[in-house]
């Protein structure tokens, strides 16, 4: 198997229990800190094409969103997913686990076992 790739937050606790429920497990995985290398634009639409989630669901809405104004309905599709995370990557959800062809939010933690079980 491929060495999977962690879409990290080292601020957030789930992406750091998903780091070390890894380690744990014996999973060597390539981390990026999205927050200092962003994703572009390409990258974002590559990655929503290979998440097993909605694209909608790469959004965190949460208090930073909320500030910013925005309305969760108008960010499901892959375009205007991919144009807000360009502008706002600290609104993108994480942890991401990828591997091969496929991604998913790891939240709850535990999916991110799952996944790579699959």
């Amino acid at each position: 198997m491929a060495k999977p790739t962690v879409l990290h937050n080292p601020n957030c606790g789930t992406s750091r229990s998903v780091l070390a429920a890894l380690e744990e497990a014996g999973v060597e995985a390539e981390v990026v800190q999205y927050l200092k290398v962003p994703l572009d634009a390409a990258a974002l639409r590559t990655l929503l094409g290979q998440l097993v989630d909605p694209p909608a669901d790469l959004v965190r809405k949460d208090k930073r969103f909320g500030e910013l104004g925005l309305a969760a309905d108008d960010y499901t599709t892959v375009d205007a997913v991919v144009a807000l995370l360009v502008e706002h990557p600290e609104l993108m959800q994480r942890p991401v686990v990828r591997s091969g062809r496929r991604a998913v939010i790891a939240r709850p933690a535990t999916r991110a076992l799952e996944f790579l079980g699959s």
